[in-house]
């Protein structure tokens, strides 16, 4: 028997899947290849999906192609985590794929999956076996040979499922880290969680979420060094979605940058988003009018926001402070993030020269922060380990900074991911530099040279990360054994180079432990900074016994005010 998906189906089975993940989440979160405290997949992958199915609530065409389309560009924006980049990717391929469809068979949902893998697979530079990359080419694989033979929908899709929970179970067999811990791979799993929902929407099933999602503490919020008490110079915020058959964002982004500034114009599949202030909306859409016919315009006065601001600010006693609470984060494809820390912390008069360079780096941490300002970063995204900004943040900072280049510094391995999607679709003169760690982020802007031009120092700050030895100290969330070290729930851990090099009961002990394997003969400089929950008389007597052991090399303490971690090290 034949059966078929029509739109209204497709999108109640996308939003069927993100609540199954979102209820789940925290169990994503739990299956970590190493018991340190970053299980952010779950946290990362149901973000995303918050964004697609916030962008999705937005359709009025009920199309299988507007559904899709829509699905692809929240989760593109939303995307935090390497997961979640992956997790885009695969929404993306499948948005290509079904594109122009009016219903979907078997065959055509099989295609989806399998184009899903291939543009998921080419996202990624070093693709890794046993992961939800696997899971997805996999099912791809299974689904393009049921697809033949199985012409009932209902039957495919439990099919399908069962295959793709079989395929994470296997993860374990294709990496040796996921065998070591005992747990399959997150992020598989959490795409099966999405197949699962969609599952059950299909049965008539749907699943529904169990709590309202919150973001406030992970969504990361950004610092900028602007006031809301400077003059604005272009008045209207004003954005438009433009449906255009043509490739022609370069002669828009080029009139629009004639009448305004604060200017995005990013586009896709035949649809062109612009965000421009100007003191002339009207010009700007009787020029997006030439181009296509408009999907969505919204317009502002920035001006009248601004009093307002300064207004309420002045009730409370706190005038000249930032609105982030107001307005967190920007956003260049939702319509209703767009009101962003853009409109209260940076729509104002932007220098009439760019400079040459402008820096955006992932901190967290009052001390970290501080530093990173110090050595000449424009903006500072709140985030790291469980708080992975997402290419929005990215986006919304490049678009905050009025700089000829822009340097981003992830100081995360997971984050990478995030900045290389925002440097993509940015289309501005942008370098990520691949700093993994916080030290890297530091040793990276040391090496900067504000004479060199952009390619130069993109090199020499990629070249200097090799000199940088790297450890953490933080604690386990649960007992394992890895790299001949037993572990227990609670112990204090230190890690350097992604492996557990020591385990122990003290904070201090094992924090001297872990700087005595990273210290070699060509080592002159130890750099130590302690966080939150580390009181200064602690680290002073850390301090101390270094400067003991190692007297012919420089030992420096910083406060850093990080979370989850007791000490950050470098050893250079």
């Amino acid at each position: 028997m034949a059966s078929y998906i029509e739109a209204s189906m497709l999108k109640r089975m996308f939003k069927s899947g993100a609540a199954n993940l979102q209820n789940n989440k925290d169990y994503i979160d739990k299956l970590n290849v190493f018991p340190v405290p970053d299980g952010d997949t779950g946290t990362n992958l149901s973000l995303t999906m918050s964004y697609a199915i916030r962008e999705l609530d937005k359709v009025g065409d009920m199309s299988v192609t507007a559904v899709s389309k829509a699905i692809s560009k929240g989760s593109l924006m939303g995307a935090r985590g390497n997961s979640g980049v992956i997790l885009s990717q695969i929404l993306r391929g499948f948005s290509q794929a079904v594109d122009g469809k009016e219903k979907l068979g078997t065959e055509d949902f099989a295609k989806a999956i399998k184009k899903g893998a291939e543009v998921s697979y080419k996202a990624v530079i070093k693709p890794i076996e046993g992961t939800i990359l696997t899971v997805v080419r996999e099912t791809g694989d299974f689904a393009i040979k049921l697809a033949k033979k199985e012409k009932d929908m209902e039957q495919f899709l439990v099919q399908i499922v069962e295959y793709a929970r079989e395929s994470v179970e296997r993860t374990p067999d294709q990496l040796q880290a996921l065998k070591d811990a005992g747990v399959v791979d997150s992020g598989a799993k959490g795409l099966v969680t999405i197949y699962e929902g969609m599952l059950a929407a299909y049965k008539g099933n749907d699943i529904k979420l169990e709590q309202v999602q919150t973001t406030t503490q992970s969504t990361p919020q950004a610092t900028g060094a602007a006031s809301v008490n400077e003059d604005i110079k272009f008045g209207y915020c004003t954005e438009f979605i433009i449906d255009t058959n043509e490739d022609n964002k370069d002669e828009i982004k080029d009139y629009m940058l004639k009448i305004g500034d604060s200017l995005a114009v990013v586009g896709d599949d035949g649809l062109v988003k612009v965000h421009v202030h100007t003191n002339d909306p009207g010009e700007a859409i009787s020029e997006a009018l030439k181009y296509g016919q408009l999907l969505t315009v919204k317009i502002e006065n920035m001006r009248f926001q601004h009093e307002n601001i300064v207004l309420e600010q002045g009730n409370e006693g706190h005038e000249g402070e930032s609105t982030h609470s107001e307005h967190s984060h920007a956003s260049f494809v939702n319509d209703e993030d767009i009101e962003s820390s853009a409109h209260a912390s940076k729509a104002i008069e932007e220098p009439v020269e760019k400079k040459k360079y402008g820096f955006i780096a992932t901190s967290i941490g009052d001390g970290l922060n501080k530093i990173f300002k110090d050595l000449g970063i424009d903006y500072v995204i709140a985030g790291g380990q469980t708080m992975n900004p997402s290419t929005e943040d990215f986006l919304a900072g490049i678009k905050n900074i009025n700089a000829e280049n822009i340097i981003i510094l992830p100081n995360n391995g997971n984050i990478i991911m995030a900045a290389n999607q925002a440097k993509e679709i940015s289309e501005g003169n942008i370098a990520v530099i691949p700093t993994k760690n916080i030290p890297h982020g530091f040793s990276a802007m040391l090496a900067f040279d504000p004479e060199l031009d952009l390619e130069e120092n993109a090199e020499n700050m990629t070249e200097i990360l090799e000199d940088v030895k790297a450890g953490e100290v933080t604690f386990a969330v649960r007992d394992t054994s890895m790299n001949g070290v037993d572990i227990k729930e609670g112990n204090i851990i230190g890690i350097a180079q992604k492996e557990i090099k020591v385990a122990g009961d003290d904070v201090t002990k094992t924090t001297f432990d872990l700087i005595d394997s990273l210290v070699d003969e060509d080592a002159s400089i130890i750099s130590i900074y302690y966080g939150e929950d580390v009181k200064e008389d602690e680290a002073d007597a850390l301090r101390a016994m270094l400067e003991e052991k190692y007297a012919d090399l420089d030992v420096e303490m910083f406060y850093g005010g990080q979370p989850l971690y007791y000490y950050l090290i470098s050893v250079e």
